[in-house]
């Protein structure tokens, strides 16, 4: 059985678009590449060659997984769910019960997070005490940080981080 990868219609768009990319576009100029630095010499001691295959091979590898992305992807609209509760694409807005800051999060699947733009995994540990609380419930995260005491001041839905266009 497939385990599903939430993520959002953007989300799964960027990664789709980055797979056709790589495999109709990159994917044949390291090839090219590959075919040049062969005409070098000595394949034992050419390092272009050398550079060129383990460039591949990690472009492989980013294809494979991107394409495990695509086929365990269940693609949710976050404008579609009601966010009285904390759900996928909920954004909250906590309160640090120890330090007194306040902390914006907004959250999403694993492929479009990014901590530093406030868009945390639905798999981590902070979302996973978060999700199906409501407005003024306080929640204990064990974080990497350690462990943490919150009040949730706000849930909500916020459009902005899903509004970006896929380049």
């Amino acid at each position: 059985m497939i385990d599903k990868e939430p993520m959002t219609p953007n989300g799964f768009a960027k990664i789709a678009k980055e797979l056709e990319q790589l495999k109709n576009v990159k994917r044949s100029e390291v090839a090219h590449e590959i075919q040049i630095a062969a005409q070098l010499g000595d394949l034992k001691e050419n390092a272009e060659y050398h550079a060129a295959k383990e460039k591949m091979d990690h472009l492989e590898k980013r294809i494979a997984l991107l394409e495990q992305f695509v086929a365990k992807a269940q693609v949710i609209d976050p404008k579609t769910l009601q966010h009285k509760r904390v759900s996928f694409g909920s954004t909250v807005r906590l309160l640090d019960l120890e330090s007194g800051q306040e902390a914006r999060y907004t959250i999403v699947g694993s492929v479009e997070s990014d901590a530093s733009k406030g868009l945390i995994s639905i798999g981590s540990p902070l979302a996973r005490v978060l999700i199906g609380k409501e407005s003024g419930a306080d929640v204990v995260a064990d974080l990497p940080s350690g462990i943490k005491e919150f009040e949730i001041l706000e849930v909500g839905f916020d459009e902005k981080p899903f509004s970006t266009e896929v380049r």
